[in-house]
């Protein structure tokens, strides 16, 4: 997750669900929902590289097969889903079970088009954007795209992400992650617009003379 102080209206008696923790599992969770893996091959691709299960507190932890979520309508009050709807293949229905099990309060997180651009991760099966004027999360399928024409760049630059090479991503997150809060449902369309998924150019400051002037000196010394 890379916003975690987006995350602020979770009420002391809310009983929290989330979804696909990661290695990191947020500690306003009461229960945890993890996709049942065919072999620890899948589990290590779609988790990143990590295997091993987090330390979930002796909190329950339940598992599906990545269509009907385990539980009953308006089981819980909040859900976290950081980093996993990109991985799913029908983000509609992924979405509905969401407000299904809930009462539309939430908190969503994902990569960017603009990450995938680079990294193009095989496991993340769609681009994803939410539109805040109209509250519509846009998402469109790597599959109906000619984006794997680019899968010898990306995957250069994907080495370079391996190696240690994130500072873009980490010290420019807003470009490349998008996350949210949500206190009601909100709609989801599928798009054939990619221009619709770009986040805007506003995100793009300009560079501060201060650290213009440190870059260059970074860049003299080698570091």
């Amino acid at each position: 997750m890379f916003f975690p102080e987006k995350i602020k209206s979770i009420r002391p008696q809310d009983h929290v669900l989330e979804i696909g923790p990661g290695a990191s599992p947020h500690p306003r969770s009461n229960a945890f929902l993890e996709l049942e893996f065919d072999t620890d091959q899948t589990k290590l691709a779609q988790r990143g590289g990590v295997l091993q299960d987090p330390d979930f507190e002796e909190k329950p932890v339940y598992y599906y097969d990545g269509e009907k979520f385990p539980f009953d309508d308006g089981q819980f009050d909040y859900v976290i889903c950081s980093h996993v709807i990109e991985h799913v293949e029908n983000p509609i229905n992924f979405l509905s079970e969401i407000n299904r099990i809930s009462s539309g309060r939430g908190y969503l997180e994902y990569p960017l088009i603009t990450y995938e651009y680079l990294y193009d991760f095989n496991v993340h099966l769609h681009f994803m954007k939410f539109d805040f004027k109209n509250r519509t999360l846009r998402y469109l399928a790597k599959k109906d795209t000619h984006f794997s024409e680019f899968s010898s760049v990306t995957k250069f630059f994907l080495r370079s992400l391996e190696n240690g090479w994130d500072d873009l991503c980490a010290t420019n997150k807003e470009l490349f992650f998008e996350g949210f809060e949500f206190t009601k449902p909100f709609l989801i369309e599928e798009t054939n617009d990619m221009a619709q998924l770009v986040p805007s150019e506003s995100l793009i400051p300009p560079k501060k003379s201060i650290r213009r002037f440190f870059s260059k000196v970074l860049d003299k010394l080698q570091l």
